[in-house]
């Protein structure tokens, strides 16, 4: 019999390629999804026919939803990406990440909790936590054991998160897998996340906002390569146990811009403007490096990338080449504004 595993924010970036590559693997999944802006809707994905998904729309703090998910399933694990993402927002509206990130996912996990113990759920589950939540990184990358020092509103959401189900762990014996990855890209990312709004001011000929000098250095995989490591964490992660999830490719903000640029250029034909970018006011507490020590995942569970970082973009911007429906459609719920600002 096929696994049954309950995806939560199936319907977010992250989880609309996971469910995909969940259900290329035989999982049968169960989507929970509050369907908030950023959300993918059904109508984009290629799998909304599969016999083996079930997308349900609601809130994961909905009790009564996840005791009927629970009760009238069996449930072999639960893959959390419940969560509002973006930096930017999280400085706009601090007490709304704070709210729906952290209350939500304690009414989760308080849920989950209960079931266990009553023996309606016994498999695994694996929270979804980001590298930001060790905060500013230059010198050497941080393993699990680093310390957790959040510096924006949405990376001390994720952080508390993290310390909720290690009280959890310490007070009901709950069992667990964190995972912190490093930042990813690929298909359906909402524009106003920094890699598409590359790619598509760049088709469009808008100058690309960058933050200070554009110095500020980040890790990136490609979303597949995250994919598969939580699939591979599922079914080989040891309980109670944190893994970094990273690429090592590490590149500064500028730096991919211009990559991004010659790739547009060279392998696509695209012409570009000659002042493609422009330099803006910093977001505030902007951390200047992430950097993760992923060897854990790499020597214990023998995983690593398949993509390199022109290969993910340029399938990356591929996709959104001939994905203008899409994209359109985001237009609806992004102007392309400037987020973040501490006015």
């Amino acid at each position: 019999m096929n696994k049954k595993i309950l995806v939560t924010g199936g319907s977010g970036f992250i989880g609309s390629n996971l469910v995909r590559i969940l259900l290329k693997k035989n999982y049968k999944v169960i989507n929970l999804d509050i369907l908030n802006y950023a959300s993918v809707p059904d109508k984009f994905k290629n799998y909304i026919n599969n016999k083996n998904y079930k997308i349900i729309k609601k809130n994961i703090k909905n009790k009564k939803i996840i005791e009927d998910i629970i009760k009238k399933n069996k449930i072999d694990g639960i893959i959390n990406l419940a969560s509002q993402s973006h930096v930017d927002r999280s400085i706009n509206s601090p007490e709304k990440f704070i709210s729906e990130n952290i209350i939500s996912n304690l009414s989760l996990i308080d849920q989950i909790n209960f079931f266990r113990r009553k023996n309606f759920f016994s498999g695994k589950y694996i929270n979804i936590s980001t590298d930001e939540v060790y905060g500013n990184i230059e010198k050497k990358p941080s393993d699990e054991n680093f310390p957790l020092l959040p510096n924006s509103p949405y990376s001390a959401s994720k952080a508390s998160v993290d310390l909720i189900l290690r009280s959890y762990n310490r007070t009901f014996n709950f069992p667990y897998i964190n995972i912190r990855c490093c930042n990813n890209y690929g298909p359906f990312q909402f524009p106003e996340k920094f890699i598409p709004t590359i790619i598509l001011n760049l088709i469009k000929k808008i100058e690309i906002p960058v933050y200070g000098k554009g110095l500020n250095k980040r890790e990136w995989i490609h979303v597949d390569d995250f994919s598969d490591a939580i699939e591979l964490i599922y079914r080989k992660g040891k309980i109670n146990n944190v893994y970094n999830v990273g690429s090592n490719i590490r590149i500064r903000n500028l730096d991919l811009i211009k990559k991004i640029n010659k790739i547009l250029n060279k392998k696509f034909d695209i012409v570009t403007k000659n002042k493609y970018f422009e330099y803006v006011e910093d977001r505030p507490g902007h951390d200047y490096s992430y950097k993760i020590n992923s060897k854990k995942l790499r020597n214990k569970l023998n995983w690593k990338t398949k993509m390199n970082i022109d290969q993910g973009l340029e399938q990356t911007i591929s996709w959104y080449l001939r994905n203008s429906r899409w994209i359109d459609y985001t237009k609806s719920k992004y102007k392309g504004e400037r987020l973040g600002k501490n006015d």
